[in-house]
């Protein structure tokens, strides 16, 4: 018997963690971190709602901190089994949750608390990690088939296509994961699924419809002119995986092809420059235009004026670079990284701007930006918002609702009877799964939280 339940994301964007049970085997797929303004939130330090030594394997779509955070917690509290994922996920997971690690034990310390997990948690459960190629079914111990498809997200991010032996015959169970926004600048795009008996798709952006490329290009071009115009600083908060490489991708072309006049730009992110590296480790995961260009002589991640400053004091020297200038730095949604120190000191300043483009979760400084909040908490000091801020859409690594109805609509051998929708907010999820039961004419369900259902 096939058994579903939902530990995350149910109704909101964070946390996936899925659980599937088939007869004695327990896998997860996915074990996030749920965000907000810190990983020390209540949600984050809360028992799994399932005993983890009982899990067997671990499935993990990619290395975005909502799918991979709450993995060193799991093994802290007992598991001891296998975390499958592309060799991209394994090498970006590690240097993501590392790095989690240092910003956990701050927390706790601040706030007297037990960390959600430390280094040694990370580096152990790192030997627990196994890799498996897109596009081969492979066996796992007599029992079930596991198969990933290039999802086009992020590097190395992978659909789980699951496939279990019953007596009326195989049954395939596809987990999403997030699906990519295809075409992306750098890598494959979102591989199409022939068919399955139940799929799980994600709804980040239900009711939406992404700008294209060429338009959020040309809202980075205008930004960067405004803020030179005006002598300010443009921030652009980003995450660490795929925003940054996207957002060098385009910046790279606009000053190689001479869009923008020369200006100073900061990629201020330890931790993103640890991830470009891994980008270049990894170019057979490119697409063939990305290819191109790099055979062509063409360094995708690096062009005049652009410093990459690693250390605390190179940081800080970015503060005595006369304006205008562009600042890159995490997080996404502005909370951790170096982003909220340059907020700090840039808000204020009616000649800058901030540049959003990425999702932003509900109790997120970025979300409070965007909302257009006047004053802010910003590393525990209320700061004047004078600053623009801006939206781009176009670099969602997120599929639009287009886009997943297009890849759902495409599985028709066999057409799934069963689609739960997760990974949205309430209000996208409910939309997603009308739109779905209209498109497949089949049993659609937006899940409870923690709710058992037989597939």
């Amino acid at each position: 018997m096939l058994k579903l339940s939902f530990h995350g994301a149910c109704r909101e964007v964070t946390g996936s963690c899925n659980l599937l049970e088939y007869n004695n085997t327990r896998i997860l797929v996915d074990c996030g971190a749920f965000q907000g303004e810190h990983f020390s939130m209540a949600r984050n330090l809360e028992d799994f709602g399932f005993d983890p030594k009982s899990i067997n394997y671990v499935f993990l779509t990619h290395a975005h901190m909502d799918h991979c955070g709450r993995l060193p917690k799991l093994y802290k509290d007992g598991f001891r089994g296998t975390i499958y994922a592309t060799a991209a996920t394994r090498d970006l997971a590690e240097i993501m949750l590392l790095d989690a690690a240092h910003i956990i034990a701050q927390e706790s310390l601040a706030n007297n608390q037990e960390p959600l997990f430390v280094e040694e948690d990370v580096v152990s459960m790192m030997s627990h990690f196994a890799v498996l190629p897109y596009g081969e079914k492979t066996l796992l111990d007599g029992l079930f088939k596991v198969c990933f498809r290039d999802a086009g997200h992020i590097l190395g991010s992978a659909v789980m296509e699951l496939y279990f032996p019953e007596k009326t015959g195989e049954k395939k169970i596809v987990f999403s994961g997030d699906l990519g926004n295809s075409p992306s600048p750098i890598i494959r795009d979102l591989e199409t699924i022939v068919g399955a008996d139940v799929v799980i798709t994600e709804s980040t952006y239900a009711g939406v419809t992404h700008e294209s490329k060429t338009e959020g290009r040309e809202k980075i071009r205008e930004a960067i002119e405004q803020v030179i115009a005006q002598k300010g600083a443009l921030m652009i908060p980003v995450f660490v995986i795929e925003k940054t490489q996207e957002i060098l991708f385009e910046l790279n072309y606009l000053i190689e092809n001479h869009k923008l006049p020369r200006v100073p730009m900061f990629l201020d992110s330890p931790l993103a420059i640890k991830a470009v590296a891994i980008y270049e480790k990894y170019q057979d995961l490119y697409n063939e235009a990305s290819k191109a260009l790099i055979k062509s002589g063409d360094d995708i991640f690096n062009f005049p004026g652009l410093t990459y400053t690693k250390t605390a004091i190179e940081s800080k020297r970015i503060n005595v670079t006369p304006l205008p200038k562009v600042i890159l730095a995490s997080s996404g949604m502005c909370v951790g990284g170096r982003i909220p120190y340059h907020l700090h000191l840039n808000l204020p300043d009616p000649h800058s701007q901030v540049l959003l483009v990425s999702y932003q979760a509900p109790g997120s400084l970025g979300r409070r930006l965007l909302r257009g909040d006047k004053r802010v908490t910003v590393n525990y000091s209320e700061t004047d918002v004078n600053a623009k801020i801006s939206l781009v859409n176009s670099y969602s690594s997120h599929a639009d609702e287009p886009r997943i109805l297009e890849w759902l609509g495409k599985m028709n051998s066999p057409k799934p009877i069963k689609v739960f929708v997760n990974h949205g907010e309430e209000k996208s999820n409910l939309s997603m799964a009308e739109k779905i039961k209209g498109l497949l004419a089949t049993e659609v369900v937006v899940p409870e939280y923690g709710q058992e259902y037989e597939l």
